[in-house]
């Protein structure tokens, strides 16, 4: 399997502001094999990806196996920053259709 990112998100968990994810679950890519899930706040995430470590979203098929979903990176408007699969430039964070915990 061709490495498709340093880590890969499988799940999120949003705050009470539904702009702001609060938590995500964040998986190593292993080169072959996907590692243990672990949990992340927010701004672990975005360090993360501000110190240069690449993150994509992933979903689980109907065979268990995963499949690789969009690339993800920080959006900054007006100041604030986002969690975002596009580069749109909205006031939201947003991985697209992963499942919440």
């Amino acid at each position: 399997m061709e490495k498709w990112a340093d880590y890969c998100i499988s799940a999120v968990s949003y705050s009470e502001d539904p702009k702001h994810i609060k938590e995500a679950e964040v998986r190593q890519e292993e080169g072959n094999m996907i590692g243990p899930g672990k949990i992340w706040s927010r701004s672990q995430v975005v360090s993360s990806i501000e110190s240069g470590d690449s993150f994509i979203t992933i979903l689980k098929s109907e065979d268990g196996k995963w499949k690789r979903g969009e690339d993800v990176h920080i959006i900054e408007v007006k100041g604030e920053k986002y969690i975002r699969t596009d580069k749109n430039e909205i006031e939201k964070d947003n991985l697209g259709d992963l499942p919440e915990f």
